[in-house]
């Protein structure tokens, strides 16, 4: 039988992921974004890019209410958001398909530092200028045709395998 929101018991937990999201404008992603990160402890989200659409009545649709309780940040242009990832010498990883990327399950999650899971556009992925300063290229092997998959997929395989 299936168990209703109040009979499950998960315990509450908070793992020191920042969610870097570059450039993602979808609405329905950004909603999911938030309701996944909450799901997995994510500690915030920045937000890089002008005009990010948080307006919460609609991202409430995918969202559930979780938008509430994850702190996020905007910053509109990309050399703060580089200026301010460097500053906090956390771990860069980017979730992109590139020439020198490696497996996901072959990702080092260092126990001393946070970890800043950059995840890329619907359109264009990630950025030159993050992948550039990320300490690790990682990507999700693919069995089939398709060369990439939703953002939002990604990211919840991506932040399901940190936090195991």
């Amino acid at each position: 039988m299936q168990l209703t929101h109040e009979e499950i018991q998960f315990e509450r937990k908070t793992f020191p992921i920042t969610l870097v999201c570059d450039h993602i404008y979808f609405q329905q992603n950004i909603g999911s974004l938030f309701r996944i990160s909450e799901a997995f402890g994510v500690e915030n989200i920045i937000f890089l890019g002008k005009d990010i659409p948080l307006n919460p009545r609609k991202i409430n649709k995918t969202s559930r209410n979780t938008h509430l309780h994850i702190p996020y940040t905007v910053i509109e242009e990309t050399q703060d958001l580089v200026t301010h990832l460097v500053d906090l010498k956390c771990e860069i990883i980017a979730l992109e398909i590139t020439n020198s990327s490696k497996p996901l399950k072959e990702v080092i999650l260092p126990s001393d530092k946070k970890i800043a899971l950059i995840i890329g556009s619907e359109i264009n992925g990630i950025s030159e200028e993050l992948l550039k300063i990320s300490n690790q290229i990682v990507h999700i092997n693919m069995f089939g045709k398709n060369s990439s998959m939703n953002v939002v997929q990604a990211a919840s395989i991506a932040l399901y395998e940190f936090t195991s």
